[in-house]
């Protein structure tokens, strides 16, 4: 099992993390503009893009049997490939998948930016503690989980709705067309690997563990993303010890194509932040 890693550019070292289902590719937009300030190394995940997918020995622990275990399993895998002092930015998914390497790395990454990220992905009640635990920003897991069932039966109608999910609240219809355009270039991710990673959408809960984090944070949110919620994003930003939150009107779950310019610029300005 090996994971696909583009470099290419020259400066500070950024690690790009795509979302659930997509590829490296999802950067194409940005990357010029990036690989003008920065060394980037775009990563496929584990079973996407160019990189191979799940062991059959591997998948049974990083799914149902393992809260928490197909998470921990791809952040093994990646940090393998972190550079020294480098930044890690992760959209939606790879935002937990950046916040979690900060916590295991905090020597190699010395800033992290989290694009459309959450900290829990579905709402949640603990009967057992007051409603400060409660987690209303976040997806009710029935609409998860009938969506993972969609998958199995006829995969490209429904990741072309995710899409269309996507860019809800967007104004610029154009991040539409790039998606799709994006999104079958490298070929279907892996069945096991996109099983692992509905299994981290429906399990993870890094709520507590973010307060751990000391890094510089970078949160760059759509105003109107309809997959992580905007007041997740607020949420973070007042439990982090060191964070800017960038908030961007008429914007849903892709702000980076929304806002390209912005995005390059604040990841520009990150960099400098620790020195």
């Amino acid at each position: 099992m090996s994971l696909h890693v583009e470099s290419i550019g020259a400066g500070p070292d950024l690690v790009l993390l795509h979302g659930w289902a997509m590829h490296s590719g999802i950067w194409r937009d940005v990357r010029d503009d990036l690989a003008q300030h920065f060394r980037l190394h775009l990563v496929d995940l584990p079973g996407h893009g160019f990189s191979s997918g799940f062991s059959p020995k591997l998948v049974p622990a990083c799914i149902p049997g393992s809260p928490g275990g197909a998470l921990k399993h791809i952040v093994e895998m990646v940090a393998v490939f972190l550079p020294a002092n480098c930044i890690v930015c992760g959209w939606s998914l790879g935002g937990q998948i950046a916040i979690e390497l900060a916590l295991r790395e905090p020597v190699r990454v010395k800033e992290i930016a989290l694009i459309s990220t959450t900290p829990c992905f579905v709402k949640c009640k603990d009967p057992h503690k007051s409603s400060q635990h409660d987690w209303d920003w976040g997806m009710d897991a029935a609409t998860l989980q009938l969506f993972a069932q969609n998958l199995k039966r006829d995969y490209r109608t429904t990741m072309k709705r995710f899409l269309t999910l996507q860019v809800s609240g967007a104004s610029d219809i154009r991040v539409l067309a790039q998606l799709r355009k994006n999104l079958l270039e490298r070929g279907d991710p892996d069945e096991a690997a996109l099983e692992a990673g509905l299994q981290v959408l429906l399990s993870s809960d890094l709520r507590e563990k973010i307060k751990n984090i000391n890094q510089p944070v970078l949160i760059f949110h759509g105003e109107n993303d309809a997959i992580t919620h905007p007041d997740a994003a607020r949420w973070m930003h007042q439990q982090l010890r060191n964070s800017e939150l960038i908030m961007l009107p008429d914007c849903g779950h892709v702000p980076f194509l929304s806002y390209p310019d912005q995005f390059t610029n604040s990841l520009v300005r990150l960099s400098r932040s620790g020195n």
